[in-house]
C-alpha cells in the first residue's frame, strides 16, 4: 500500500520499525499530549510538532532536528479564539490580518504570554503564531487540545519537507509519528510578520506575498539580511545567512540568464520557463513552463530534494521573478547557496 504522499513503504513503520507513520489523529494527538513528537502536515511546509507548553516536549524538537536554541518556534493554534492561551497582548491589526489571511500562511509575531516556554520564543518578548489551513492540522489541533510549536519537519538548515515521505527520510527514528496529509498546497514556509512594534516588519517572506501585504498592512518594514547575529537569538525562524540548504553546491543565476553546466562537473538545473530545450546537464528539473510562482513553489522543494539526491557536483538554479510567491522562493534560494559553494 502507498501513502498519500506516495511512500512506497508499508503503513505503520520505517523499514527499522522505528517512526510510526499513518493517518491516525486520534493517536498523534494522544503522543502529543503525552510529550511527543509528530510530523505535522500543513499547506505550507511539514512540521514537527509537540505540546508548545511543555517545556519538555519542546526541547525534543531541538534535540531532533539538531536546531540551536537561538533560533525561535512558531506555534499552531486552531482558532483565532485560542490566541490569549499564547500572546499577552493582541494589537487590533490583528483582527483585520485573521480575518484575511488565517487560516492560512502567515504567522504573526505578538507578545508572548507566560505561559509560552522561553525556549519556544529564544528568551525573546515575541512569539510567532499563525493559524493553518490544512484540514490534517485542523483536525490534529483541535483533537490535541493544546496548541503545538512546529518548525519544519527536517533536519537543521536542509531542505524543508513538503511530503511525509520527505519527513520520515530525514527525521525517521526521532519522531513517535508521521501524520500523512498528502503534498503541501503552498510548499513554501509561512511569511512571517512581527507587530511588537509601532511599524509591522516583515521579517521572513513566504507563502503571503508582498503584493496583499501591502494591501493588508500599508506601510511596511522589511528587515534586513542582516538584522540579527547570527550566533544571538533570531527574531523569526529562517533568517539565519544558510538555511533550506541541499548537501550539493547550490550556484544561483538570474531569471534572465542563460543556463550553462559547468565543464567537468556532473551539473543539475533547477529551472521555469518555456525553454524547449537545455543541453549539456546531467539531470534538469523544470518546475513548470509558464513561470506562475504558485505553481514553482508547489514543487520546489520536492525538486531541490530530487536534485540533491542525483549524484551531481553542483545545482544551478534559475531565480525567480519578484513577483508574489517568486519573493519568498529567492529568498531560499539565496539562503540555500550562501556559504555552500565549491
Amino acid at each position: 500500500m502507498q501513502s498519500q504522499s506516495g511512500n512506497p513503504l508499508p503503513w505503520g513503520s520505517t523499514p527499522g520499525g522505528m517512526t510510526q507513520f499513518g493517518t491516525d489523529v486520534v493517536r498523534a494527538a494522544g503522543i502529543l499530549r503525552a510529550g511527543g513528537l509528530v510530523g505535522m502536515p500543513t499547506e505550507t511546509v511539514y512540521g514537527l510538532a509537540a505540546n508548545a507548553l511543555d517545556a519538555c516536549a519542546v526541547a525534543k524538537v531541538f534535540a531532533a532536528k539538531g536546531r540551536p536554541t537561538f533560533d525561535p518556534l512558531i506555534v499552531h493554534l486552531a482558532d483565532v479564539s485560542e490566541l490569549p492561551a499564547v500572546v499577552s497582548a493582541v494589537p487590533p491589526l490583528v483582527w483585520r490580518l485573521a480575518e484575511s489571511c488565517w487560516p492560512g500562511p502567515l504567522t504573526l509575531v505578538l507578545p508572548r504570554a507566560a505561559s509560552v516556554p522561553d525556549l519556544v520564543t529564544s528568551g525573546l518578548p515575541g512569539v510567532g503564531v499563525r493559524i493553518p489551513a490544512h484540514a490534517m492540522a485542523q483536525r490534529l489541533l483541535r483533537e490535541s487540545g493544546c496548541p503545538l510549536a512546529a518548525p519544519s519537519a527536517n533536519p537543521f538548515g536542509g531542505i524543508s519537507p513538503t511530503t511525509a515521505a520527505h519527513v520520515m527520510a530525514g527525521l525517521g527514528g526521532r519522531v513517535d509519528y508521521v501524520l500523512d496529509g498528502g503534498p503541501c498546497r503552498v510548499g513554501v514556509e509561512s511569511t512571517v510578520v512581527s507587530l511588537m512594534g509601532e511599524i509591522p516588519v516583515v521579517l521572513r517572506p513566504g507563502g503571503v506575498g508582498p503584493e496583499r501585504l501591502a494591501e493588508l498592512l500599508g506601510h511596511y518594514e522589511t528587515a534586513r539580511p542582516d538584522a540579527a547575529l547570527e550566533d544571538s537569538a533570531q527574531p523569526a525562524p529562517g533568517m539565519l545567512s544558510r538555511h533550506y540548504a541541499p548537501r550539493t553546491p547550490l550556484r544561483l543565476i538570474a531569471a534572465s540568464d542563460v543556463a550553462i553546466p559547468v565543464p567537468g562537473l556532473r551539473s543539475g538545473l533547477l529551472t521555469w520557463g518555456p525553454e524547449s530545450e537545455i543541453p549539456g546537464f546531467d539531470r534538469i528539473f523544470r518546475l513548470c513552463r509558464e513561470g506562475n510562482p504558485e505553481i514553482c513553489a508547489a514543487g520546489f522543494f520536492a525538486a531541490l530534494r530530487d536534485l540533491d539526491s542525483a549524484g551531481l557536483d553542483v545545482i544551478i538554479a534559475r531565480q525567480f521573478r519578484e513577483l508574489g510567491l517568486g519573493v519568498a522562493l529567492n529568498d531560499r534560494l539565496r539562503r540555500g547557496a550562501a556559504g555552500g559553494e565549491k
